[in-house]
């Protein structure tokens, strides 16, 4: 299960849902609604913050680049 403290892993898994999306590309507001739809993600909407959606946008960026 993951919650908003897994980075790396919603990470992995956001870019494995679609390998070709520039993550810079997408909004906050859209980043967070994919995080909310990911299967194994618990953490609650409410717990979601700036600063939490751009370590993960960056850790996504790196997947996305290394690719």
């Amino acid at each position: 299960m993951l919650d908003w403290k897994n980075i790396e892993d919603i990470a992995i898994e956001l870019y494995e849902n679609d390998p070709q999306l520039d993550p810079l590309t997408l909004r906050f507001t859209d980043l967070r609604d994919r995080i909310l739809g990911i299967e194994d993600f618990v953490g609650k909407q409410s717990d979601c913050s700036e600063g939490k959606l751009e370590a993960i946008q960056m850790a996504w960026l790196e997947e996305f680049q290394l690719a």
